[in-house]
């Protein structure tokens, strides 16, 4: 299929639209710069990636804003720091100053004339109010963790977006789940037979930054560097006609 064939575009939130790897870094600046040697950017992230991904399976109904306290202790454990709750509580109310991707807004404006557009993310809903404002654009679903009860890469989030746009008649076929991680995101989308557009953001570095590895790669359908390069490609394909 091209790109003008799909009605629906489902887009991961965080990594893709919001740059939530220099987000998790600025939040856990203090933790940081308390670690008696010096730690790479990456292996932050990897560790960030680690105690996330458990607890979203341990404690899947705990809201994402609940849920980072939690990871920031754990993390802060691991390297032997000691924090307050305080300190905890305030890195879960980070998300509302995570920065959006400087080419989110205009290129989800422009799709928004062609799509519809669906958010389907491992957040609450209060933090995302904070990163919908950034992005600039009224989405027409927003389907979280919080509503759901879970966490991706558990199918219950895709099975749960698949029903409620079915109710909006828009079927699996139409839509193109579009997201940069290959293990909360294409996987999944993979195994229920959607169409995957990977937004390759992590492009010009190595490894998997805050996301788990996902082992054997899943199927792409599509694959950008960024959301501006999406909509570019949207722009020709509709010039092709």
């Amino acid at each position: 299929m091209k790109l003008t064939d799909y009605k629906a575009l489902t887009f991961d939130c965080y990594g893709t639209l919001i740059d939530w790897e220099s987000g998790i870094m600025n939040g856990l600046r203090p933790l940081i710069e308390r670690v008696g040697q010096p730690l790479t950017r990456d292996a932050v992230l990897e560790a960030h990636a680690r105690h996330e991904s458990s607890q979203q399976l341990y404690t899947p109904a705990t809201r994402y804003r609940d849920l980072l306290p939690i990871v920031y202790k754990r993390i802060a454990e691991e390297w032997n720091v000691p924090v307050t709750r305080e300190e905890c509580v305030t890195y879960g109310q980070s998300v509302q100053h995570w920065p959006a991707f400087e080419d989110s807004a205009e290129a989800l404006q422009y799709l928004k004339q062609h799509f519809k557009l669906v958010i389907l993310s491992n957040i609450d809903n209060e933090s995302f109010a904070y990163s919908n404002a950034k992005l600039k654009v009224s989405f027409d679903a927003v389907i979280t963790a919080e509503d759901v009860g879970s966490y991706k890469p558990s199918p219950r989030n895709f099975e749960y977006m698949l029903d409620k746009l079915g109710g909006m008649g828009i079927p699996t076929s139409a839509i193109l789940h579009t997201a940069e991680s290959l293990f909360h995101d294409h996987k999944p989308a993979n195994a229920l037979g959607l169409a995957s557009c990977w937004i390759y953001r992590r492009h010009a570095q190595q490894g998997f930054g805050a996301t788990m590895n996902p082992g054997d790669q899943p199927r792409i359908d599509f694959k950008f560097t960024s959301m501006a390069e999406l909509a570019q490609a949207h722009r020709e394909a509709l010039a092709k006609g």
